[in-house]
C-alpha cells in the first residue's frame, strides 16, 4: 500500500470522525500518523536519493530572501521582472517558469533576493508537478509571498496554504509555547501551566507513543491543540511571515478594492501597470524585520550609503562583528554606539549590547 494510500485513508477516518471530548485522543493519534506518513513522503527513506531537479535551488545571496508562491499564470514572473528588471519569461500559458528564477532589488540600503519559483498544483506536498522542490526552495526564505489572482475566487489561497502546511511550512505564526525535553529514563513527566481545551495527560502520552518516544518532560505554557504538540516532536517545521499578494488590480472595481484592502497580511497590486509596489516594498520590509546598522571610521563621518544589514533576533555587536568577520570579534576591544538604543550619544558598549535600526557603530580594537 503506497503512503499516498494511507495517508488518504487516514485523511478519510479523520473525517468520518465526529469531534468532542471522547474522540479527542483517538483524532490525535490519527494526527500524529497522518504527520508522520507526511514526512516520509518529503524525505523518502533509503538510497543516496535520486537525481534533484535541474538548477533548482539557488545560491543565497543579499540579507534576506523571498519566495514567489502561487499557482500557474497569476503573475510572478511579472512581478518579478518589474520589482528587479530580471527577465524571467512571461507568456500567456500556464507553467511559462520551469526553475527558479533568482533576482536581487536594493530597498533602504538591503540587498533582498527575489526568488521566482514555478507555479504550484493542487497535491504538489504529494510530490506532483515538480512541487516538493518548489516547496524546498520555500522552505528556505525568509518571507514567502502567496501570488494570487483578484479574478480567481479564495479557494486558491486556503489550497496553497494547506500545500504549504502539509509541508512543515507554518505561515503568520508563532512557534507553540512547548517545553519538550527527551530523557534516557523515568517516563513522561506532563505538566501544564494553564488549563487546557485539548490535551490532557493520555493524549499527550498516546501521541509521544506514536513516535516510540515513552521517556519525556512535556511543558504545556499556553492552551495548544494536538497539531502543535506533533510539530514540536517532529522538530522540523519552519515558521515563515507571509504576505498575499493580489495581482491583477487593474481588472476589478474601486469598490471591490476597498473590500479587499481590509483583508489582513494582504497587498492589492497590477505587476503589469506596477501599481502599488511602494506599499508592496513597504511591507515586505515590515514582515522581514530587519535592522540596519551604519558604521562610522574613526575620525571621519558615518558612511549612509552602505549599511550592515542584521537579520531580527541577532543584533548584538558580537553579531555584527561576525558578519563582517569571524575574526574581527577576538580584536574587539569595545565599541561606541549612537542612536536609539544607548542612553547616551555616544555610549561604550560591550559584544553583548543589543542594537536597534539605523544605529550608528564604531569598532575600537585592542
Amino acid at each position: 500500500m503506497s503512503i499516498l494510500a494511507k495517508i488518504a485513508e487516514i485523511e478519510n477516518e479523520m473525517a468520518r470522525t465526529q469531534k468532542n471530548k471522547a474522540t479527542a485522543h483517538h483524532l490525535g493519534l490519527l494526527k500524529a500518523r497522518l504527520a508522520k506518513l507526511r514526512r516520509e513522503l518529503i524525505t523518502p527513506k533509503g538510497g543516496s536519493g535520486g537525481a534533484t531537479g535541474e538548477g533548482f535551488d539557488v545560491a543565497k545571496t543579499g540579507d534576506a530572501r523571498v519566495g514567489f508562491v502561487g499557482f500557474p499564470s497569476v503573475g510572478k514572473s511579472t512581478l518579478l521582472s518589474n520589482l528587479a528588471g530580471v527577465y524571467s519569461e512571461v507568456a500567456a500559458y500556464e507553467f511559462t517558469t520551469l526553475t527558479t528564477v533568482p533576482g536581487v532589488i536594493r530597498y533602504k540600503g538591503a540587498k533582498i533576493q527575489l526568488l521566482d519559483l514555478p507555479g504550484i498544483i493542487e497535491g504538489a506536498k504529494d510530490g506532483k508537478g515538480r512541487g516538493r522542490q518548489v516547496i524546498a526552495v520555500a522552505r528556505t526564505c525568509n518571507l514567502i509571498l502567496i501570488v494570487l489572482d483578484v479574478l480567481k475566487p479564495l479557494v486558491h489561497k486556503k489550497l496553497i496554504e494547506h500545500e504549504l502546511e502539509g509541508f512543515g511550512i507554518r505561515l503568520n505564526k508563532q512557534p507553540p509555547n512547548i517545553g519538550f525535553k527527551k530523557k534516557d529514563k523515568g517516563g513522561i513527566n506532563f505538566t501544564a501551566t494553564c488549563a487546557q481545551s485539548e490535551l490532557d495527560s493520555e493524549t499527550v502520552k498516546s501521541i509521544l507513543a506514536e513516535y516510540k518516544i515513552h521517556n519525556a518532560d512535556i511543558t504545556l505554557r499556553s492552551d495548544v491543540t494536538a497539531d502543535d504538540l506533533i510539530d514540536v516532536v517532529e522538530g522540523n517545521r519552519v515558521y515563515i511571515p507571509c504576505i498575499y499578494v493580489l495581482n491583477k488590480i487593474d481588472q476589478i472595481s474601486i469598490e471591490e478594492l476597498d473590500i479587499i484592502y481590509k483583508v489582513p497580511h494582504c497587498v492589492p497590486i497590477s505587476a503589469h501597470h506596477r501599481w502599488n509596489f511602494d506599499d508592496l516594498l513597504e511591507k515586505m520590509w515590515d514582515y522581514l524585520k530587519l535592522v540596519r546598522i551604519y558604521t562610522k571610521p574613526k575620525g571621519q563621518l558615518p558612511d549612509y550609503t552602505s549599511p550592515v544589514v542584521l537579520p531580527d533576533g541577532r543584533l548584538s555587536v558580537e553579531d555584527f562583528c561576525l558578519k563582517i568577520h569571524k575574526n574581527l570579534i577576538k580584536e574587539l576591544k569595545y565599541a561606541l554606539v549612537w542612536g536609539s538604543s544607548v542612553k547616551h550619544n555616544p555610549q561604550k558598549v560591550g559584544k553583548d549590547h543589543v542594537m536597534e535600526d539605523e544605529d550608528v557603530i564604531q569598532l575600537v580594537k585592542k
